[in-house]
């Protein structure tokens, strides 16, 4: 049981904490309660769970709401806000973040190109930053399970309009995964576990479960 040698980070064709950010649009109480495509208490256990593994891997996040400064909307849902009370929000008045110019520019600061692009809702905010990043060729990798729109149908339109593009579908277990890779690299692999228990599903189940024995 021998693990090769660490691929290199930076040019790895999986994710890797060296080379992905994370882009986090919208998860604000209204936009939350108009969610329909899937169990709205998951969807916000998952994006939870996807900052979180931001946190823990050291990756650069870039956190946008709309309309909280016109007085419109209201800031992030307090369980985002508590894992990305130390990250700066840039707020904005624009449907497509990328026409933000601060959002813009705060996204090619990370000078990341794998973007992990999260948003509500799917058929709009996070589609269309998710077409424009794609054609400034920016590798855009979308959770599934982590974002949603105002049907199922909407939203499952919007994921194939973007895979179309080549955007690459992912889900918030395979992420924690490609993160870590291997249970020998120990700085992570307890909050790797934990990533699971407090996030839920079978997985965070048999880990819990694992723990008491």
């Amino acid at each position: 049981m021998t693990s090769e040698t660490r691929r290199d980070p930076i040019k790895d064709d999986l994710l890797t904490p060296e080379n992905a950010a994370l882009i986090v649009i919208d998860y604000q109480p209204v936009q939350v309660n108009s969610i329909a495509s899937m169990d709205r208490q998951l969807l916000v256990n998952h994006i939870v769970g996807v900052a979180k593994a931001a946190k823990v891997y050291g990756l650069p996040i870039v956190h946008s709401t709309v309309n909280v400064k016109t007085g419109l909307n209201k800031p992030p849902i307090p369980q985002l806000r508590k894992v990305l009370k130390d990250e700066p929000t840039y707020d904005r008045t624009t449907i497509n973040s990328w026409e933000d110019v601060e959002f813009r520019k705060a996204v090619e600061a990370t000078g990341r190109k794998k973007l992990i692009m999260t948003a509500l809702w799917t058929e709009a905010c996070l589609t269309f930053p998710a077409l424009d990043a794609l054609r400034e060729g920016y590798e855009v990798y979308v959770p599934v399970d982590a974002v949603g729109g105002t049907s199922l149908a909407a939203h499952d339109a919007a994921l194939r309009r973007i895979e179309q593009a080549g955007a690459k579908l992912i889900s918030v277990p395979q992420l924690f995964c490609e993160l870590q890779r291997d249970w020998n690299r120990a700085d992570t692999a307890k909050q790797f576990m934990e990533l699971f228990i407090t996030t839920g599903g079978t997985a965070g189940i048999q880990f819990s479960y694992d723990a008491t024995e």
